[in-house]
């Protein structure tokens, strides 16, 4: 089932039964434009993602067998047979922990591979740079050709057709955000994020943030500047939370082997993180996300209060993107090292509040 349908059914805006054909699209849009606009209108009582969300947690620094270990934890298999759109983090072409490590890529699309994807898209908008470059800088495209996946520059649809204008009622945005075509007819998206703060706004950039790199800063070719909206807001926090309603991921991964624990998301203190996460549920990736980087001596704004009430993570669940506190987070894991880690995490957000 498409992603963007799973979005829709989940916040009750179409039934399970209808096909992708229904979805709620309409014509808006000034005189003499057809803009398509994708309206989500999530339910006056939100509804916050059923049962546990669980997160397989890897105490490593190897990120190939973390990979591994993680995902086989998970015991699922979400891509078999589907088109998969894989959302890396690319945003500038600093290496790890500002961007993906390459490490980490190839076996996630090696993974991906064996569970059987039918083909795999590799796509991306850097912020902090020309997305064609920091990929090829970054060795995408020579990965490409040695593993046989498909690339994709979202800032590269310079047409208006490429995009959809999404509205969420109750959000942030002054007239919605657009997303690629290609994003919504993806048949699975993954996307594997990294562990640090976000010195622009953001205060954390995790698995939500991670997202920003699906909306275009144009709505094709130039015009109003969306990312201009989006850091000189002072709802930024709450904005980044409303574009992850557009979606449900497949499959979420977090690379905290490495991590900053100051500035971000390009440049700052490196320190070992020692970690792989792997889940489906985006706010309980970021909540334990947060709650390791505040282990590893992050100092910012986010560093105090509790997890849940972060503006990014708040948001996200009043929109029914995940699970709403600790206890319901089951972390997986598969030997002494992890658990014990685990352990202190689960413990830190359970003083948070």
């Amino acid at each position: 089932m498409m992603p963007i349908l799973q979005a829709c059914q989940r916040l009750g805006l179409i039934e399970a039964t209808e096909s992708p054909t229904d979805l709620p699209i309409r014509t808006y849009g000034t005189p003499g434009t057809a803009t398509p606009v994708l309206t989500i209108s999530p339910q006056s009582s939100p509804t916050v993602a059923a049962g546990v969300a669980h997160i397989a947690f890897i105490r490593t620094r190897d990120r190939v067998q973390g990979i591994r270990r993680a995902l086989s934890l998970l015991g699922q298999n979400p891509v078999a047979g589907k088109r998969v759109l894989l959302k890396p983090n690319f945003n500038s072409a600093d290496p790890a922990p500002a961007s993906t490590h390459p490490d980490t890529l190839r076996v996630l699309i090696e993974s991906l591979q064996e569970m059987g994807a039918s083909g795999i898209t590799v796509a991306d908008r850097s912020g902090m740079g020309d997305t064609r470059r920091v990929m090829e800088n970054l060795g995408v495209y020579a990965l490409a050709e040695k593993l046989g996946f498909d690339s994709l520059v979202f800032d590269e649809l310079t047409e208006a057709q490429d995009w959809m204008l999404v509205r969420t009622e109750g959000d942030h945005w002054e007239n919605g955000f657009p997303v690629p075509r290609r994003l919504l007819e993806a048949d699975a998206v993954v996307q594997t994020c990294c562990l640090k703060p976000h010195r622009f706004g953001g205060q954390f950039t995790l698995s939500l943030k991670n997202s920003v790199g699906m909306v275009g800063k144009y709505m094709g070719r130039g015009g109003y500047n969306y990312m201009s909206e989006l850091h000189n807001s002072p709802f930024q926090r709450l904005m980044i939370a409303e574009v992850n309603a557009v979606y449900d991921p497949a499959l979420v991964l977090l690379d905290g082997v490495e991590a900053f624990i100051d500035n971000g998301p390009d440049r700052g203190t490196k320190v070992w993180g020692d970690v792989i996460l792997a889940g489906t549920d985006r706010v309980a990736i970021d909540a334990v996300g947060l709650a390791l980087l505040r282990t590893l001596g992050y100092s910012g704004i986010a560093a105090d209060g509790p997890i849940f009430a972060q503006d990014q993570i708040a948001r996200a669940v009043e929109l029914g993107l995940g699970v709403d506190g600790v206890d319901k987070i089951d972390f997986v894991t598969d030997d002494s090292q992890s658990a014990a880690h685990a352990a202190q995490i689960r413990e830190l957000m359970l003083q948070s509040g």
